[in-house]
């Protein structure tokens, strides 16, 4: 007879050629390590969707230019994300796909020097070209030139919003800065001047100080603040740390400081390399976040310690099998 255990077995991943996406994340809650972690991201993710939370996606890292916009951009079409915090580099590449121009393949082995007089930047094995760069540079000045009351002070989504706007008007790829805007999906960027579209601001407030924009990142603070004390129930899934990660959370401290009852975030996924034990803000897991009452202390949570490379595209898809979303409609997506 066997013996009674107090704990479920796992169960070896059978292999099956008819398996889609969904149905091997699916198995792959019996099994273990990060596989176990990556199939528990799925259904906290659907959890989250069909209780209604309002999703903050935090993006960092060179996500971009390492193939995930189209995504970023379905997860804003499809209503599965509602509000963006992410690097002024990942919209910035995101505009210069938008743009018609491309990240190539490179390699990591290669010769930076010899890149450097060809006039390419890499990113580890991807490389883009910096007069290309330089085009959206010019756009971006041109879009903060048409802006009205450049000299007040403007919250970043705001920001967005008329790059969006402007990208709209004219032939374009989709992309997420651009989809946000169709959507009324809010980008945030609390350290925009780290980014190329930094770079261009101040470029063009150098040469024409009337043409300053200022950006009030206080008000964002607030403004995402309000997102989530506003909101029944809140979820986070973060793409790496950083600052669009602590930016995120720390708008449960901010709340409670301004009396409203908020309980912390709910439903609570994070995809990083980044290990605890360094103490770095990447590496921070959800429960140290706990202590500083900025995670529900009854959340579903999960960090993922993977490539987001290697767990978006099958996460993502996974999701929209599972909530039955018909991406035929994606056809204008390459």
């Amino acid at each position: 007879m066997a013996k009674q255990h107090p704990y479920s077995p796992t169960t070896p991943f059978v292999v099956d050629s008819t398996d889609n996406a969904e149905s091997i994340l699916s198995k792959m809650r019996h099994v273990s390590f990060q596989g176990r972690s990556l199939a528990t991201a799925l259904d906290i993710w659907e959890r989250a969707v069909k209780r209604g939370a309002r999703i903050f996606f935090g993006l960092s890292g060179a996500m971009v230019p390492a193939g995930m916009r189209l995504i970023f951009t379905q997860l804003v079409r499809h209503k599965l994300i509602h509000c963006i915090v992410t690097t002024g580099a990942n919209t910035f590449h995101d505009i210069h796909e938008s743009l018609g121009f491309d990240h190539f393949i490179g390699t990591p082995f290669a010769d930076d020097v010899k890149l450097r007089k060809q006039g390419y930047d890499r990113m580890y094995d991807t490389l883009a070209s910096d007069a290309e760069f330089m085009k959206v540079d010019r756009f971006t000045m041109d879009v903060i030139r048409k802006m009205p009351n450049r000299g007040e002070p403007i919250g970043t989504p705001v920001f967005y919003r008329t790059l969006g706007a402007a990208i709209a008007e004219r032939e374009h790829r989709p992309g997420f800065v651009v989809e946000a805007y169709k959507h009324d999906v809010p980008i945030f960027c609390p350290a925009i001047g780290d980014s190329s579209l930094g770079i261009a601001a101040a470029v063009l407030a150098q040469k024409h100080p009337e043409e300053k924009v200022v950006f009030d990142v206080i008000g964002d603070v607030q403004e995402l603040t309000r997102l989530v004390y506003e909101a029944d129930e809140t979820s986070v899934v973060f793409v790496g740390g950083g600052t669009p990660k602590n930016f995120t959370q720390q708008t449960e401290v901010v709340a409670y400081l301004l009396g409203k009852p908020v309980a912390g975030h709910k439903y609570c996924i994070q995809f990083s390399q980044d290990a605890p034990h360094w103490g770095g803000l990447s590496g921070c897991t959800f429960e140290e976040s706990t202590s500083w009452g900025k995670i529900h202390f009854e959340a579903d949570k999960v960090n993922v310690y993977v490539d987001a490379t290697i767990a978006l595209p099958i996460v993502v898809t996974a999701l929209m099998q599972r909530l039955g979303i018909n991406t035929d409609g994606d056809s204008d997506l390459p």
